[in-house]
């Protein structure tokens, strides 16, 4: 069946000629531009409607990605008040590790985009 596939994808000139007077004495003149809008719309209706599910898709994806973001901040913020509250030299590293989470976040938003 796959070689199949592969040979009607390899139509040259003759035979899309032949397919042409094939519909043509089918269906006559006059109905050959009709079927052709009726193909052209159904065609532009399913591109619309895969952007949507594409674009619902990539939606979903994004507002994963933020609350997941959202967590990891809120869990460096809860290390950075423990670490003050222990020790104030570890006050640096932890303010490192949220510019880290920051810098992380931004990488991330500009792949999404």
């Amino acid at each position: 069946m796959h070689s199949s596939v592969l040979l009607f994808l390899n139509m040259g000139t003759p035979e899309v000629i032949l397919i042409l007077l094939a519909a043509l004495l089918l269906f006559g003149g006059e109905k050959l531009p009709e079927l052709a809008r009726g193909l052209g719309k159904g065609i532009r209706e399913f591109k619309d409607a895969s952007d949507g599910v594409k674009r619902e898709i990539h939606r979903n994806i994004n507002e994963l990605t933020a609350d997941e973001e959202l967590k990891r901040n809120e869990e460096l913020e809860r290390e950075r008040q423990q670490n003050k509250l222990s020790a104030p030299d570890n006050q640096e590293a932890a303010e490192n590790k949220v510019v880290e989470s920051k810098e992380k976040s931004e990488i991330l938003n500009n792949q999404n985009q």
